[in-house]
């Protein structure tokens, strides 16, 4: 039995790294992609966790799985695939340390996941399945999170969501919220940043919004507030956790890092989820606002992941 499995995108980001003698921008591959962010998190912080996904057979899918097996997550669900090439995305970053995005993924390697290839024995051994929104762009990804959730669950899991936005990865907004709220009455744990609440639920208001998504059944509800920290959801009732004031040097990862600290929190506690108070969540949040505060300061997602120690 594994703590944490889950399945979605693995990909290179080009982080933004200084400038060359002649002028010209310099990227640093970094691994990165918010499913394996999150595992990758948890796995730091002490838990067995495992990735369900699709690499390029090429020397970015080598590395890629090579970062995994080294982080001590399980690539037993990872396949390699010789037709598409592994998916990349370059980011840029604002002197606050804020990112944009540029995707090479038409179609990349993560989107490419069919539902025949994958590992039912994974699916059926684990206590929180994650995953994020970011499979439902494309086809047969889409199928294959759709049909792994529901395997997951039924085998007893609890289901883990980040419905995670990026504009130039859909064909358009409604489509977007179409599909991000598909799995809502699925899941069991939610973490969502102010702006995808936003977008979910049709209020700017992040209380109003948790409140909309613990209605719909979801027993647990973090809301990540960048500077202003997070806002935790039980049964309706909502609190305001602050965020620790550290430098800032790449934001890249920090919701993948707040998550997983909040799944450690969780794990470590061990109560049954329908004795989970608001307390309790809050708890869990201190852990991911502590692990998402050391990541922020280091470049890069998957190397900026904190160890239990830090």
């Amino acid at each position: 039995m594994f703590d944490v499995i889950a399945l979605g995108e693995l990909l290179i980001d080009f982080t933004q790294a200084g400038v060359s003698p002649n002028g010209m921008l310099l990227f640093e591959r970094n691994p990165g992609g918010a499913i394996a962010n999150v595992l990758v998190s948890a796995a730091k912080l002490g838990h067995s966790t495992a990735f369900l996904g699709k690499v390029g057979a090429d020397m970015h899918g080598v590395f890629l799985a090579e970062t995994l097996r080294s982080a001590g997550v399980s690539t037993d669900g990872l396949i390699m695939d010789p037709d598409v090439f592994t998916t990349m995305a370059f980011v840029t970053l604002s002197p606050q340390g804020e990112r944009a995005f540029s995707f090479a993924r038409k179609p990349g390697a993560d989107t490419q996941l069919r539902p025949e290839e994958l590992n039912l024995e994974l699916l059926q051994n684990a206590r929180i399945f994650h995953i994020g929104s970011l499979s439902l762009t494309n086809e047969p990804s889409r199928s294959t999170t759709l049909r792994a959730v529901k395997l997951a669950k039924a085998s007893g899991s609890l289901i883990s969501y980040d419905p995670n936005y990026r504009a130039s990865l859909w064909p358009d907004q409604d489509t977007a919220i179409a599909q991000m709220r598909s799995l809502l009455p699925l899941v069991d744990l939610i973490k969502i940043s102010d702006e995808e609440a936003a977008l979910i639920t049709g209020t700017d208001d992040p209380v109003a919004a948790s409140r909309y998504l613990s209605s719909l059944g979801i027993t647990c509800v973090a809301v990540t507030l960048g500077q202003k920290g997070a806002l935790v959801c039980v049964n309706q009732e909502t609190a305001h956790l602050p965020a620790h004031s550290v430098p800032v040097t790449d934001t890249t990862g920090a919701g993948d890092s707040f998550w997983g600290g909040f799944l450690h929190g969780l794990l470590a506690y061990g109560k049954p989820l329908e004795e989970v108070t608001l307390a309790d969540t809050y708890g869990f949040a201190q852990w991911g606002s502590a692990s998402a505060a050391c990541c922020i300061q280091h470049r890069g997602a998957i190397p900026a992941m904190p160890t239990l120690e830090q």
